[in-house]
């Protein structure tokens, strides 16, 4: 395709290029951006991802969540267009996590953001990467500072030489959490592969079985689960489908195709909203314990028009090993869980139904109608389920709870063990687990065990260490607790105060 001329290309608007940056505030950032035309985008990330009872959930940029997504499709490029500083940080964590590709990078100053030159520079990166020998894709993510300076993605060509080419805004202002940001580019690719398949005919997946009923599973889940989850669906004819999010290309059109969706993280509402459009029955929760496990196959059973005998048989293939590991590995501790991945839910029911009390739990993530059912179960059961939680919540609530053994984010954990509390990252120790089926059922009581043991031991370590460390007790060569001199602080909140008087008398 030829590329657009010259004066297709809109210039961005200037008060973001001329003002305060990337560091402007939520609010200046969304003014900005919808000054530059960004209104509708700006819009529907609002109604895909709406904020909760405070601005935004601590956790790493958000927009980690649609370069992760890219990195891990093969013949996907991933091009980033942003401030340097952050592409830097993206990049490291990328990488960090064990990505091994190459990650793409449109750098561009004040005048190419306010003359529209960064949106040429843009469509001559996709041009010169779009090469079908390479890549069935190219992803161009747009970062806070290009979003708000309206830099128009939408006006890229749709394909070049075969390769799609797909634009997206992924505002720290405007999606709230990396898990979110998954489903931005998740729900995109959706959309092009469906009208692609809408229009003609479309590259046959890999391993497609013709006649197969299968169910598509959402949401990034640990490798074993899917064999787990497929094992449990075969006794009623349904076989997997691909994930979402994809691993290539041609794996979307398998997806699509599937009888039904199971939205088994629920934050994923652009891409639910691509499975409904194709005609594609929905399903909340998963096969989580017992109860959970039962209620999702039959609900399964239902959206796919099995017979109720059929979902019987299946029941009865799995829930007794369900119970036998459930019962061999109970779980005797109270536990509070808190995290951004989305399972929050899930991880709380499976602890509970082993045993354990869990007096709360915490997600970063938004309420939908696909963890409805998860929420009434705990709720039922005494659970306090708290949407949209900062980390001032998810602490508080440790507080008041008293666990045996917290699981939450890296600043939750490093406060839980300065409590002399036990605690885990939920990402890397929590995730990293099965969570369906029998695997799952005896998954968390061993860790669980080994880490409440341990809770003695803290107590002792905070109490020998009790001072150590702390704002007015840290480092070393100190036999007494260091005194300031008299005054120096009053005289530091001074200089503050009128070096700060002297900027803004300046305009700086």
């Amino acid at each position: 395709m030829d590329q657009l001329p010259l004066t297709a290309v809109p210039e961005a608007a200037a008060p973001l290029a001329a003002g305060s940056g990337c560091h402007g505030g939520r609010e200046t950032l969304d003014a900005a951006a919808r000054a530059a035309g960004k209104s509708a985008t700006m819009d529907k990330l609002a109604a895909d991802y709406p904020q909760g009872p405070h601005d935004q959930p601590q956790s790493m940029c958000p927009a980690f969540g649609s370069l992760r997504v890219g990195l891990r499709m093969r013949r996907t490029a991933t091009i980033l267009s942003g401030s340097a500083c952050c592409v830097y940080g993206l990049t490291f964590t990328s990488h960090f996590y064990g990505a091994r590709r190459t990650v793409g990078y449109v750098p561009f100053n004040s005048e190419t953001l306010v003359t529209g030159k960064l949106f040429e520079d843009i469509r001559d990166a996709v041009h010169a990467t779009a090469k079908p020998e390479d890549y069935d894709a190219v992803v161009i993510i747009n970062l806070c500072v290009p979003t708000a300076s309206g830099v128009p993605l939408d006006l890229l060509p749709k394909q070049i030489d075969g390769v799609r080419i797909i634009g997206i805004d992924v505002p720290g202002f405007g999606v709230p959490t990396h898990a979110e940001a998954k489903d931005v580019l998740a729900g995109a690719m959706l959309r092009y592969a469906r009208n692609e398949a809408e229009s003609g005919p479309v590259a046959r997946p890999r391993q497609m079985v013709d006649g197969e009923r299968t169910v598509a599973l959402i949401g990034e889940l640990f490798p074993a689960d899917p064999m787990g989850v497929g094992a449990m669906l075969a006794p009623m004819g349904l076989a997997l489908a691909p994930q979402t999010p994809a691993r290539e290309w041609r794996d979307l059109y398998a997806a699509l195709d599937c009888e039904v969706a199971a939205a088994v993280h629920p934050f994923y509402t652009a891409s639910i909203r691509e499975f409904r459009a194709a005609g594609r029955p929905v399903v909340g929760s998963g096969p989580v314990g017992l109860e959970g496990t039962e209620a999702w196959l039959a609900s399964i059973g239902r959206a796919a028009g099995i017979p109720d005998s059929v979902v019987d048989l299946a029941k009865q293939r799995v829930l007794p090993a369900i119970r036998a590991a459930l019962a061999n590995a109970p779980i005797k501790a109270r536990v509070t869980v808190s995290g951004y991945e989305g399972s929050e839910l899930l991880v709380a029911r499976l602890l509970s139904e082993a045993g354990a009390e869990v007096p709360y739990v915490g997600t970063a993530c938004p309420r939908t109608e696909w963890s409805e059912a998860d929420r009434q179960w705990l709720e039922a059961r005494g659970t306090h389920v708290q949407y949209r939680a900062s980390l001032e919540q998810d602490v508080a609530a440790m507080r008041d709870a008293k666990p045996d053994l917290a699981l939450g984010t890296t600043p939750l954990v490093q406060k839980a063990k300065e409590l002399g509390i036990p605690a885990l990252y939920f990402t890397n120790m929590v995730s990293a687990r099965p969570l369906f089926g029998p695997a799952g059922a005896g998954s968390m009581a061993a860790i669980v065990a080994a880490q409440t043991k341990g809770r003695e031991r803290f107590s002792r370590m905070v109490s020998f260490f009790e001072g150590v460390g702390t704002p007015d007790g840290a480092g070393y060569g100190f036999k007494d607790k260091p005194v300031d001199p008299p005054g120096f602080r009053d005289r530091q909140r001074k200089l503050r105060l009128a070096k700060a008087k002297a900027e803004e008398s300046v305009g700086t």
